[in-house]
C-alpha cells in the first residue's frame, strides 16, 4: 500500500531563504526537508506534499528549492497574497517556473465581508481552474458557505478542505456545514487534526465518529489523511498521525485505506509532473 502524506510544513533558518520583514518572531528550531525525509523513511511514507508554512508568507522559495532537490519525494503547495491584484499571475508563475502545484488560502474563521467573500477571488479561482492548480482551504466551518458560492462558479477546480475545517466533534451544525460540501464532486477533505480537536489522548477516539461521517459522506476517493508535521508535535508524534488512521479507525474498510493513505492524494498531485 502506497503511503503519501499530503500535508507537511518545512523551514530552515538560512540566509538563502530569509524570513519576511513582517515576521518578527520566526521559529528558532529548523524543520528541514532532511529531517522530514528521515521520518518518512522510518514510517514507510513514500512521498509528501509540502505546504508553505505561514512564517515565509508569500515567498515559496524554500519549498520550491526542496522540490527541485528531491523531485522524487516531494511536491509543493504555496501561498499567494489574496489581496494582491496580481495574485493570479503569481499563482501561474509559481507553477510554471518553480513547480508549485497548488495554492493555499486561509480565510478567517468568523469574518464577514472579507476578501474571501469579495471579488478578488474570481481571478484567483479562474486561473487555478485554467491551470489545474488544486486549492487548499484552511478555515472554519462557518466559511464553507462562502466557499460553496465560489465553487458554484468554478465547478472544474479541485479543492481540498484542510483538517475537516476543524469542525468540533460535538457540534452537529459545524459538521453539517462540512458534510454539505460533499455535493461538489471535486471537493476533497483531509481527515487530519484529530489530535487537535480531541479532548482525549491517542488514539483520540472522541473524534472517530466525526471522521466516520466525513468518510461516509465523501467516500474514500475524496478523503485523505495527513500528519501536519511538525505542528502535530504539540500533541502527537509523526507516526501517531499515520497509525491513528491506518490502525485505529476500524470503521475504514481495508481496501478504502489504499485511497485514504495514498491514491486520493495522487488524484490531486501527480508526482510525475515534477
Amino acid at each position: 500500500m502506497r503511503i503519501i502524506d499530503p500535508h507537511v510544513h518545512v523551514w530552515a533558518n538560512d540566509p538563502a531563504f530569509p524570513w519576511p520583514a513582517e515576521n518578527a518572531n520566526p521559529p528558532a528550531e529548523d524543520r528541514t526537508a532532511e529531517d522530514l525525509l528521515a521520518l518518512m523513511d522510518a514510517n514507510g511514507v513514500e512521498k509528501t506534499v509540502l505546504v508553505q508554512v505561514i512564517h515565509y508568507r508569500w515567498d515559496n522559495s524554500y519549498i520550491a528549492h526542496v522540490v527541485k532537490k528531491y523531485p522524487d519525494r516531494f511536491m509543493a503547495v504555496g501561498r499567494i497574497n489574496p489581496e494582491d491584484p496580481a495574485a493570479a499571475d503569481h499563482l501561474q508563475i509559481w507553477k510554471e517556473e518553480h513547480n508549485i502545484h497548488g495554492q493555499r488560502l486561509s480565510p478567517a474563521r468568523d469574518a464577514t465581508d472579507d476578501w474571501f467573500a469579495g471579488p478578488a477571488m474570481d481571478p484567483i479561482f479562474a486561473r487555478a481552474q485554467q491551470m489545474q492548480v488544486p486549492m487548499l482551504i484552511l478555515t472554519g466551518p462557518q466559511r464553507l458557505p462562502d466557499l460553496a458560492r465560489i465553487l458554484d462558479r468554478y465547478p472544474d477546480l479541485d479543492i481540498c478542505i484542510d483538517h475537516m475545517a476543524d469542525a468540533h466533534p460535538d457540534n452537529q451544525d459545524e459538521l453539517q456545514l462540512l458534510l454539505d460540501m460533499a455535493r461538489y464532486p471535486r471537493t476533497y477533505v483531509k481527515i487530519s487534526h484529530t489530535w487537535s480537536i480531541s479532548q482525549e489522548g491517542y488514539p483520540w477516539s472522541d473524534t472517530h465518529g466525526l471522521v466516520k461521517e466525513v468518510y461516509q459522506a465523501f467516500g474514500p476517493q475524496r478523503i485523505m489523511w495527513g500528519t501536519d508535521w511538525p505542528v502535530c508535535l504539540a500533541k502527537a508524534e509523526y507516526a501517531q498521525a499515520l497509525t491513528v488512521v491506518r490502525d485505529e479507525m476500524k470503521f475504514i474498510v481495508p481496501e478504502d485505506l489504499e485511497w485514504i493513505l495514498g491514491k486520493s492524494v495522487l488524484k490531486l498531485w501527480n508526482f510525475a509532473e515534477v
